[in-house]
């Protein structure tokens, strides 16, 4: 049997601000809470589960796995998320996509991508 990916958990030295952020960039709610980890109900049937740990440092420099979400509309969706707190990092393209990298707000950085889009 192969493998799946059935969750993606983030590092953080907050785990309940970070969950609120996540919870309203997705548009879900907290499913289990046990303090210092915090599983967010799947915002998708088809997506992984997302999991906020809280650890005592944190990652330093840029993280080495992130993820990409593509949207209809990429500009409203990162203005979106800049609002509830992320922070955009960059633009990038390459033919037939442009993907914004952001920030949440503990600076661990994804993307939000929209299909079909050129700069």
């Amino acid at each position: 049997m192969p493998l799946t990916i059935d969750m993606i958990t983030i590092d953080t030295g907050d785990a309940r601000k970070l969950a609120e952020f996540w919870t309203a960039a997705l548009g879900t709610t907290i499913q289990d809470d046990w303090g210092d980890f915090i599983l967010l109900a799947q915002a998708s049937e088809s997506g992984p589960a997302l999991g906020i740990q809280q650890v005592p440092d944190a990652t330093p420099g840029k993280n080495r796995l992130h993820f990409d979400s593509h949207v209809p509309d990429r500009l409203a969706e990162v203005a979106r998320l800049v609002e509830l707190g992320a922070t955009e990092v960059g633009v990038h393209s390459v033919p037939g996509i442009v993907w914004s990298v952001l920030a949440d707000p503990d600076g661990n950085q994804f993307c939000v991508g929209q299909l079909g889009e050129e700069l």
